[in-house]
């Protein structure tokens, strides 16, 4: 059940019915035609742009249209007042009845907000993919929960969602991995080592080490590179993999697709994808404009191959292949793409740090030229995460050496926590994570307010002397639940399954968690007016059919919470200790 959609359906065949008896002009499209919440909930329960949007092609004045609508939609038992406001917006107040059968309907509909708005898209979602050179760090943390997160709202709402990690295992950073590794390894020997710059000194990497040396034993102690390199780089390629496989896993974070880029060199691949540009006429021999601002001293114009992606919104044409013949770190991602769509996904996003900010305009280029344009591809940048623990920044991790890791965050203040926190901020803006903050109990903590919610749900259920099961609550007679502050809850219960095609549509999982803080507040605030009015209060002593009714509320709202929660990855808590 949408009461959006439904009361939307309602004005569009109000305003068929004008039209068919003369009062409206035949053949108005009725697409940008909305109903949703007014800016201040004083005005009423719904507004309709209707007559604003159809004043112009239907040569008629706003107010016009908004009063014949008004009059005409007050015949609908649903509609209890429709006032014109302002040059022709028109409020509506839904009657009493309309939210209770909202809260019967979250109980009786097991799918309760679902939707099919992705009707069955196939919808690929790329996260993390993080170098697999160390453990994840605390940027990686926030782009795995952002991706999951998101992959699960469009799962919810009708997509046929993928989720995918591509390991960047193809450029020069493995081989530094391999050197780091092959350095523990004889240190694992009982050598002496120094890491130089640029090598990766955690601790991680002693396992790691200790590990090849039970594999291969001394046969590669004093030995050139030439000898183990290749080697080495996969062994500690796979043992990464593992260690980040085991991150994502505290995390709830399970990938449906491990891609590989070094899969796509030596394969002909990325040869395919270019070939594909180059018959658009999208590659070519050309010499770039220096950097705009201060030239690098050591800039100097050369011929090199281009991808012509100015043709389809880049600022600049970008370099694939250097005058050496060697890709450049552009040229696998256009292969990976195209990849993606030659299996046939309808839509890619991918989320990225916010060290790519740069690279969105080349990218959506590149997916564009390859796909003819059919295929889009939506790139959600996460913003930093700065840690603070007693009002300090939070110092790096010992055992990552230069950054705090994943393990770090989860093992302070669980995954549940970590999860929702990460997603209390909108992708691109910047997150401050403080360990103190984000397990106090208190209403300035979303994680807890929400949480506390869902508890206290339970704990009406637990102490209910009655049959509580959502058979029963369902068949409660629901018209007791009159009250404004009843009817606040029941009203922001039917913002559910708007919300969620809102938050599916834009990619914008913080819409679910900034949703569950309303719910919560609202249900809060019902349960302690309760102190003062004790009918106000769920559970109403020797009156079995009125506790059951005003049960039924609070279980619609659990319904809701948890499911959100599940949206979110986190856990509904049963009980706040």
């Amino acid at each position: 059940m949408n009461i959006f959609a439904d009361i939307r359906a309602l004005v569009v065949e109000t305003l068929e019915s004008l039209a068919a008896d003369g009062k409206l002009p035949e053949g108005l499209s009725y697409d940008n035609v909305t109903v949703e919440p007014p800016r201040d909930a004083g005005h009423g329960d719904m507004a309709t742009n209707a007559a604003m949007v159809l004043a112009k092609p239907a040569g008629m004045k706003p107010r016009d249209i908004a009063e014949v609508l008004a009059e005409r939609l007050t015949g609908d038992d649903r509609i209890a007042e429709a006032q014109v406001a302002g040059p022709g917006f028109l409020n509506m107040r839904l009657t009493p009845a309309v939210w209770q059968a909202v809260v019967r309907s979250a109980l009786a509909d097991p799918g309760y907000g679902q939707s099919a708005v992705g009707a069955g898209q196939k919808v690929n979602v790329e996260y993390v993919s993080a170098n697999p050179t160390g453990p994840l760090h605390v940027g990686h943390t926030r782009g795995a929960v952002f991706g999951d997160a998101l992959a699960s709202l469009l799962g919810f709402a009708g997509y046929d969602v993928t989720r995918e990690y591509y390991i960047n295992d193809g450029g020069a950073q493995v081989d530094t991995l391999a050197r780091s590794v092959y350095l523990r390894y004889l240190e694992a020997h009982g050598e002496d080592v120094e890491f130089p710059d640029g090598t990766y000194p955690g601790d991680y990497l002693v396992a790691v080490g200790e590990a090849l040396k039970e594999k291969v034993g001394d046969q590669f102690v004093g030995k050139g590179e030439q000898y183990w390199l290749a080697e080495v780089r996969d062994f500690a390629s796979d043992a990464m993999m593992d260690l980040i496989r085991e991150d994502l896993a505290a995390i709830g974070v399970e990938m449906d697709v491990f891609f590989s880029e070094k899969s796509l060199y030596g394969t002909g691949r990325i040869e395919a994808a270019i070939d594909s540009l180059r018959d658009k006429d999208l590659i070519y021999r050309g010499t770039l404009e220096p950097p705009k601002g201060k030239v690098p001293e050591d800039w100097e114009p050369r011929e090199q191959t281009l991808f012509r992606s100015t043709a389809h919104g880049d600022d600049v044409d970008r370099p694939i292949q250097k005058s050496d013949g060697s890709w450049t770190y552009f040229a696998p991602d256009i292969a990976y793409h195209y990849d993606k769509i030659e299996r046939g996904f309808d839509q890619l996003i991918d989320v990225f740090g916010a060290d790519h900010g740069g690279y969105v305009k080349r990218m959506k280029a590149a997916v564009s030229a390859l796909s003819d344009g059919k295929v889009p591809v939506d790139i959600k940048l996460c913003q930093l995460v700065r840690l603070f623990k007693k009002g300090e920044p939070f110092k790096m991790s010992k055992r990552a050496g230069t950054f705090i890791t994943l393990r770090d965050v989860v093992d302070e203040v669980g995954p549940d926590v970590t999860r929702f926190t990460m997603l209390t901020r909108k992708n691109d803006a910047p997150l401050d994570f403080d360990f103190d903050k984000v397990v106090e109990q208190s209403k300035d903590n979303p994680v807890f307010y929400v949480q506390y919610a869902h508890a206290r749900v339970k704990s009406v259920l637990r102490k209910a002397e009655i049959d509580v099961s959502d058979e029963a609550l369902a068949e409660a007679d629901l018209s007791v639940l009159d009250h404004d502050a009843q009817l606040d809850v029941a009203r922001k219960i039917a913002e559910w399954p708007r919300l969620v095609e809102i938050a599916a549509r834009t990619n914008e999982p913080h819409r679910i968690a900034f949703y569950l803080y309303d719910l919560a507040s609202v249900f809060h605030s019902l349960w302690n007016r309760g102190n003062d009015d004790p009918s106000l209060r769920f559970l109403q002593e020797g009156d079995e059919a009125t506790s059951r009714s005003k049960i039924a509320l609070a279980r619609a709202v659990a319904v809701v919470l948890a499911t959100g929660l599940g949206i979110l990855g986190v856990t509904p808590a049963e009980e706040m200790r």
